[in-house]
């Protein structure tokens, strides 16, 4: 299907690719892993045709086409987001007929199924794709390529905008997806689930390896041996003739042998393997353990929480103890971040109390890793920041700190404005380990981290002693760490004393997504049913419609709402991906003060997404609430 034969890719000096060659068939699912800068985004886009190998070739069978989903940012015009998912969206750059546009509405039923399975409510599905944010837009994009079934799909970490029922839901359609799949995922149990084979670029080279993830790993580790083994015994045999030379060299009767020595040494060398030692630039990181608390970490009683007239939690009572590791699970929308907001102190609640235990501190990490950064600060003014009395940080411990977390020398004079997502998450961690909480709250902390990073913060927080209640869509993550489950549905809360295996048996649903979506509420009484005279059952029916009446005229205003915000979040991100893109450009730094006046801008612009993207979580969860009293 697809033939990649001796490419090799330049930038400067800087050398991407040499002699890459690789087959895909249409039976094949490979995992494209990799350390960050290896240049997985750069061999995307030599198949995509967006650049030029500087050798070789990159051929595609006669007949077969490919589906690409970009880590961020895919277009969108005036369509829907039905519009989108079945093809009638393509978005041409230089320009498309109006018949381009045409709908195929044979595929709708398709479509729907399929965007109903990535999270969105049917309503939803006629709306102007405009009115969503940047993430959901992804989604519609990725039912795109699903509906449309290329030969080859090729898709940039899709699992970043997917919250974990969504994540589960397209893992289960892609192992009967019938084309070939090349993915870029951070997503240990996603590639495990998936692939076939995995392809690791690494050095300049691509290396191939059969399975899934955990079978490369075994095999790269038996790989390593067998060339660590090889290195050293090459190694030994010049050492071996070298001290053969220096011994016997200046001896006239040994010459001739001497300088035959020497030659096989020369040729020694040029055939030796380089030393196969591992990358050592990675997340080498432990949390300082905290001041031990008390037995009662965090209690929430009878707490009340709502946004506007959207009221997500009622009587809600919970209690953590020392040493837990919680995870929270649940639909989209259920109120596992608000939750987790609240336990932090980082939101007020409309009622109830929330006490923390003896010698606690809390500390909250947050989804969107801004919220806790100061994006006109550099990086190590944001660790500086956190000087106390009781702490004395200096700057020399600052930047070693920053060291472990891959900031070194200069990286940290950046500004945090100009970060990339996972040099933010960083940043955040490493902020953590100044002033270590006992009680850790996390929201999505995988998110942009590659997976030799995941497992560090694995290795870390396994070892923390303090208490743990996190978030994530990371099935590997939530496996490795979590020691009880925290089912969020409808405003209640079930507990599962046990990992999330455990949770899986006990809930009695037939899969994970089951799990995560059944209500395990008490259903309510009827009402309304039984006797009565029938002048009470007319005003009853009168009542009815009054205020069914009044919840359509909520919907209606609900939904305007949530249009007019998401539009905003759209702009706010075109804004803010047209300055990145700006900032990334080298041409742009032949004027210095552009480049200070387009930083300053970019902050200015991040800090009002910042705003609005809490402005239609607000209005989203408003109208997610509403709708779903509707049934």
């Amino acid at each position: 299907m697809l033939t990649i034969a001796d490419v090799a890719k330049s930038y400067g000096t800087r050398e991407l690719f040499s002699e890459v060659s690789l087959f895909i068939a249409r039976s094949d699912r490979f995992g494209l892993v990799g350390p960050n800068g290896a240049g997985k985004s750069t061999l995307f886009n030599l198949i995509l045709g967006h650049e030029s190998p500087d050798e070789g070739m990159i051929e595609w069978e006669r007949g077969a086409d490919f589906g690409f989903l970009p880590q961020e940012s895919a277009p969108v015009g005036d369509e829907t987001i039905i519009g989108i998912a079945t093809g009638g969206a393509k978005l041409d750059l230089e320009g498309d007929d109006d018949e381009d546009y045409d709908i195929d509405w044979t595929l709708e039923p398709r479509a729907r199924k399929i965007l109903a399975g990535l999270g969105f409510k049917d309503p939803d599905m006629d709306l102007p794709a405009k009115s969503f944010s940047g993430g959901w837009i992804m989604r519609a994009h990725l039912a795109r390529l699903l509906v449309s079934e290329p030969t080859l799909l090729l898709l940039d970490e899709p699992t970043n905008h997917l919250d974990l029922e969504a994540l589960l839901w397209l893992q289960d359609y892609l192992t009967r997806y019938p084309g070939g799949l090349l993915v870029i995922s951070h997503d240990r149990a996603f590639l495990n689930a998936l692939c076939n084979g995995i392809l690791e670029l690494r050095g300049a080279t691509l290396h191939k390896y059969t399975g899934n993830y955990d079978d490369y790993l075994e095999q790269k580790d038996a790989r390593h041996e067998q060339l660590l083994s090889l290195y050293k015994s090459q190694q030994r045999e010049i050492a071996h003739q070298q001290k053969f030379v220096d011994r016997f060299g200046a001896k006239a009767s040994m010459a001739t042998r001497a300088k035959s020595k020497e030659k096989h040494i020369a040729r020694l060398k040029e055939e030796a393997i380089d030393s196969p030692e591992e990358d050592l630039r990675r997340i080498n990181f432990r949390f300082p353990q905290p001041a031990r608390s008390g037995l009662k970490v965090v209690e929430l009683e009878h707490v009340e929480q709502a946004y506007g007239d959207h009221v997500v939690y009622e009587d809600l009572n919970f209690t953590s103890e020392r040493g837990e590791k919680i995870v929270l699970v649940g639909p989209n929308g259920a109120g596992k971040s608000t939750l987790l907001k609240i336990l932090g102190d980082v939101i007020p609640i409309r009622g109830g109390t929330r006490e923390l235990g003896a010698n606690v501190t809390a500390g909250y990490f947050a989804q969107n890793r801004a919220d806790n950064l100061n994006l006109e600060a550099t990086v190590l003014a944001n660790m500086m920041d956190l000087r106390t009395a009781e702490n004395d940080l200096t700057e020399q411990q600052a930047r070693a700190l920053l060291g472990a977390f891959l900031f070194r020398k200069d990286d940290v004079f950046k500004k945090v404005s100009v970060l990339s997502g996972g040099e933010k998450s960083r940043l955040a961690l490493a902020r953590l380990l100044i002033n270590p909480p006992n009680l850790l709250l996390m929201d999505e902390p995988t998110t942009h981290l590659d997976i030799p990073s995941i497992d560090a913060l694995i290795t870390a927080l396994k070892g923390f002693t303090g208490t743990l209640i996190f978030i994530s869509h990371d099935v590997y993550f939530i496996r490795q760490l979590a020691e009880t489950v925290l089912h969020v549905h409808s405003g209640r809360l079930t507990r599962y004393a046990g990992n999330y295996d455990y949770y899986l048996e006990k809930s009695q649903a037939t899969g994970a997504r089951e799990a995560l979506t059944a209500g395990f509420t008490q259903a309510r009484p009827s009402q309304g049913s039984g006797g009565g005279n029938s002048g009470a059952g007319k005003g009853q029916r009168a009542d009815d419609r009054a205020a069914k009446k009044e919840r359509e005229k909520q919907l209606r205003d609900l939904r305007s709402a949530v249009s007019a915000a998401e539009k905003r979040v759209v702009d706010l991100e075109t804004q803010q991906a047209e300055l990145t893109a700006e900032l990334e450009d080298p041409a742009t730094y032949d004027d210095p003060g552009k480049a200070q006046h387009l930083n300053r801008e970019l902050s200015a612009v991040t800090d009002q997404l910042t705003a609005a993207n809490t402005d239609w979580e607000t209005a989203a969860e408003k109208l997610l609430e509403l709708e779903s009293e509707e049934g």
